[in-house]
């Protein structure tokens, strides 16, 4: 979750903090590429945008938050994941349906259903949880379709001392099993490594194959370096592939968030960027959205490629330095400010839908709203060629 343009989360006065404090890390060769020009126009091509109303009931639930949505091709449904920390309502996701995407439609809601903990019972809101009990920040969402299950992360809860999770769990909300990751990625009481709170596992990506699935960092942990500032991209974060079948780590690689891209209208306020989103090209090959924000000026989303094969293991890495370790270039695919959409937002969750008549790949794209007013629930249609094909 991003900082809101009015409401501050509490993690924010450390994030700025840090921001302003911290150095860059030396990387070399880590710029974007440019891909070849597409025949017949860019990347992707604006299709349709709509929106949901704030605080949209679903389900006797706001329908806000929206932070991870995939497409179920056998009911021609979309789930959305509500990065609700158990605040609003109990931890949730929702399906809807937007058939035809054109710019007079907008996606209608079907249900609702709650995520629940391994007892049946719903997760508790923060102010009611028992001390030892984790309470999950829901980020990202992938359907696995051999199994009708669902792969889902938590950023986790660092003041309290819980570490991001990949979980699963059954259509209905049932916890089926938590995952074991690496001890790289558990908190550290004295802020001396591991995860930042609020920026770790905020992208999740199913392969082709349904047997592995890539968690990504937002940003980096605090052994790799440092978030990234208005003069200099952050450290390296770690995209992590798990085996599904026996739920353990098996590869990792390092990817480096560009320099914030924006400069707050006032000098000094807040701004950052991070990684907000990843979805599989193919088998090797993913797309990474990052997402940035700059007080008075707003967002900014750049999409980008990168191949897994090209960068090298950091799982063994204890922290990651230049010269241990060769992160995965990327090549620029599209800036959002050059699509036609009538505003950009905090955009987290993305997915392939149904394919398009002309043989292009459908690409959604939903924005969080922070379940703030001032924000918005918007969904962005486009279609897709792959210009780095």
């Amino acid at each position: 979750m991003a900082m809101s343009p009015s409401a501050t989360p509490t993690t924010d006065a450390t994030r700025r903090a840090l921001l302003q404090g911290l150095g860059a890390l030396a990387l070399v060769g880590c710029g974007p590429r440019r891909p070849p020009a597409a025949p017949g126009g860019g990347a992707l091509e604006r299709i349709a945008e709509a929106r949901w109303a704030h605080g949209l009931d679903v389900g006797g639930t706001p329908a806000d938050g929206l932070s991870g949505i995939d497409y179920d091709s056998r009911r021609g449904e979309y789930l959305l994941l509500s990065d609700d920390r158990s605040d609003k309502a109990p931890a949730r996701y929702y399906a809807a349906r937007w058939d035809h995407p054109a710019d007079d439609s907008v996606p209608v809601p079907l249900r609702m259903q709650p995520l629940l903990q391994a007892d049946g019972s719903p997760w508790p809101p923060r102010a009611r949880a028992v001390a030892g009990v984790p309470v999950p920040d829901p980020e990202a969402l992938r359907l696995r379709p051999d199994t009708d299950t669902l792969l889902w992360t938590s950023e986790g809860d660092v003041p309290r001392n819980f570490g991001p999770a990949l979980y699963e769990s059954s259509r209905d909300g049932r916890l089926l099993r938590t995952f074991r990751l690496p001890a790289m990625f558990d908190t550290d009481p004295a802020g001396r490594r591991g995860p930042r709170d609020n920026l770790s596992f905020e992208g999740l990506a199913l392969t082709p194959d349904a047997r592995q699935a890539w968690v990504a960092m937002e940003n980096a942990l605090i052994e790799d370096g440092p978030i990234p500032t208005l003069d200099a991209p952050g450290g390296p974060c770690r995209f992590t592939c798990v085996d599904l079948a026996r739920g353990t780590a098996m590869r990792q690689i390092a990817y480096v968030p560009d320099a914030i891209p924006l400069r707050p209208l006032v000098p000094g306020s807040y701004a950052d960027n991070g990684v907000s989103e990843i979805l599989m090209l193919d088998a090797h090959r993913l797309l990474v959205l990052e997402r940035a924000y700059a007080a008075g000026r707003g967002n900014s989303l750049r999409l980008y490629a990168i191949d897994t094969r090209e960068a090298s293991d950091t799982l063994d890495v204890d922290a990651l330095r230049p010269g241990n370790h060769r992160p995965a270039p990327k090549t620029l695919i599209a800036d959002f400010a050059t699509l036609g959409l009538a505003r950009l937002d905090n955009s987290e969750g993305m997915c392939w839908g149904p394919p398009l008549p002309d043989g292009r790949r459908l690409l959604m794209v939903v924005s969080d709203d922070n379940f703030n007013p001032l924000q918005i629930t918007q969904f962005a249609a486009f279609a897709f060629k792959d210009p780095t094909a």
